[in-house]
């Protein structure tokens, strides 16, 4: 989460790499186990005469946070210990440096924020951290018990836990009979009730209130492993404003503060605070489901989501439902296939954050109203990508007596994730344009018709959308190559458009007339220009704050 610069913590290219703003530049080096960073300030250097630039100033990385998609960087910021954001982010997958605002959804007109890790990233990137800010001296004296996630995060306090494990040790050498303590002094999550247990990953995986009475800045959270988290740092629930009054005067305050996490229903719109979803889902209110029923810290398959061995599939459901009633007599499609995987259908990537989309936390059933309410795209059309919502509002009634819907015209001609894709807000944008690079939906429904499609996206007025469109249009046959910067300019954004269009050469897939014409594609498989270009000028412009 948060470690040391070192040759075994980044994996970021320092050699000699030059970076930019239209204020400064960056020269980044590696001495030994050093990783250094050299900065002009272009004004004084572009002002300054021919044999006199100004030398540049040498700031050696202080910090790296993340370790599996992106790698983010900072600087002594000469305030006591502050450490602020370098402006450029690494992204592993694609190996390359971005700048740091282009990587998240944010309004494209403001100005990039500078941001200080003293303050933001300790709360959840480092263990018992004190932000400990010297307003009169306009500096920092933090303090962290260990930079990471490390024990202490989830099982408590280990001083004492420790001398007793010495004292065993010790004994037991002496003596072979000597018992082992009765009492380790440790917090073991899985015996907890399953709020509390919950809630230790909660600390960190929802989003609360840190109320300033608490006073976190100078001491850190009172919160530790087995205590009630909910009395010293709420969870919000927009669902139940009624239930938190404290809420609405700071919605009066920050009136878009809920729009930045949540969807309108109240469901959790950002990856990171899972716990927001788990906390209104029945099998955690009626049953006994909680984070361990599916993740492992110590015990895990995948290390990019901690799944434990083997609940990859519909394992950790039919523990709790039979599996006989909720197979494919239930999900309507064939055993084995990925219609018929529970959380394919009841949690759909519909939050947003690291550049992809991230399964929704909060168990749920595709409900066509829902989706007509809040935006959020459902769980059938983000796998039947071919289809419209009407096709889908016709499955859900006919298959589980949902009542029908009454949609207009266009709900029911065009591909529901298409329509996501070129008029949604930029959200919508970016879930769409990485569902069409998602396996199972391309295994389904073909891979030789998105291109064109995301073609559209390479300038997109968020960076962020056009990263992800970029990355799924390269999956597309013929594509893999295609010369592009998402954080380019904006002449070289648009060149890369057309030029991505003139490789289309059609859909080759024999589809069915009502197919072809959701996904804006004519008889001969060419792209519906004129249709496609109305669904765009249609796009919800909106500001977009995402904050994962």
């Amino acid at each position: 989460m948060t470690q040391l610069p070192g040759t075994n913590s980044i994996v970021a290219d320092f050699d000699g790499v030059v970076l930019e703003t239209d204020a400064e530049r960056f020269t980044l080096s590696r001495e030994g186990n050093e990783f250094w960073v050299a900065i002009d300030d272009l004004e004084e250097w572009r002002a300054a005469p021919e044999g006199a630039k100004p030398g540049p100033v040498h700031v050696r990385i202080g910090l790296v946070t993340g370790s599996h998609h992106m790698q983010v960087f900072w600087l002594p910021g000469g305030f006591g210990n502050a450490q602020l954001g370098f402006p450029f982010t690494w992204l592993i997958q694609e190996r390359r440096w971005a700048p740091r605002h282009d990587v998240f959804i944010r309004d494209p007109h403001a100005p990039p924020s500078v941001e200080t890790w003293n303050m933001s990233c300790i709360r959840c990137h480092s263990t018992a951290g004190q932000p400990r800010p010297r307003k009169e001296q306009e500096t920092f004296d933090t303090r962290v018990g260990e930079l990471g996630i490390a024990c202490e995060a989830c099982h408590g306090p280990g001083e004492v836990h420790v001398a007793r494990a010495l004292v065993f040790q010790i004994a037991r050498a002496a003596d072979a009979t000597v018992p082992k303590p009765t009492n380790w002094a440790v917090v073991q999550p899985a015996k907890l009730d399953k709020a509390r247990q919950s809630h230790v990953c909660a600390q960190c995986h929802a989003m609360k209130w840190f109320d300033a009475k608490e006073d976190w800045v100078e001491n850190g959270f009172r919160y530790r492993p087995g205590d009630d988290l909910e009395s010293t740092t709420p969870i919000l629930r927009p669902s139940r404003l009624q239930e938190q009054p404290w809420l609405r005067g700071v919605l009066q305050r920050a009136p878009q503060l809920l729009e930045q996490f949540f969807w309108s229903d109240g469901m959790i719109r950002v990856a990171g605070r899972e716990f927001n979803g788990l906390l209104e889902t029945a099998c955690y209110q009626k049953g006994e489901m909680t984070c361990l029923t599916c993740h492992s810290l110590h015990d895990y398959a995948e290390r990019d989501d901690q799944l434990k061995t083997g609940m990859d599939g519909n394992r950790a459901c039919i523990g709790c439902h039979d599996a006989v009633r909720f197979g494919p007599s239930h999900s309507h499609h064939a055993a084995g296939s990925s219609g018929d995987v529970c959380y394919n259908c009841h949690m759909p990537h519909t939050t947003y954050a690291l550049l992809k989309g991230v399964r929704q936390h909060q168990i749920d059933s595709p409900r066509v109203a829902t989706t007509l309410a809040t935006g959020r795209p459902n769980a059938c059309n983000l796998c039947h990508q071919d289809r419209s919502l009407a096709w889908t509002a016709e499955r859900l009634t006919d298959w589980y007596g949902h009542p029908a819907a009454s949609l207009p015209e266009e709900r029911r001609e065009t591909s529901e994730i298409v329509r996501h894709l070129l008029s949604g807000d930029a959200g919508q944008r970016a879930l769409a344009a990485w569902h069409l690079g998602w396996e199972p939906a391309r295994s389904l429904t073909g891979d030789d018709w998105q291109a064109p499609l995301l073609s559209r996206l390479l300038n997109d007025p968020y960076a962020a959308v056009r990263a992800i469109a970029h990355r799924s249009l390269g999956l597309s046959p013929g594509y893999s190559d295609l010369a592009y910067d998402f954080a380019g300019r904006a002449a070289a954004r648009e060149s890369a458009v057309g030029a991505s269009l003139r490789r289309w050469t059609g859909a080759t897939r024999p589809r069915p007339p009502e197919t072809l014409s959701a996904l804006l594609l004519k008889p001969d498989g060419q792209q519906a220009t004129e249709a496609v270009e109305r669904w765009m000028q249609r796009r919800d412009d909106r500001p977009v704050h995402l904050r994962e």
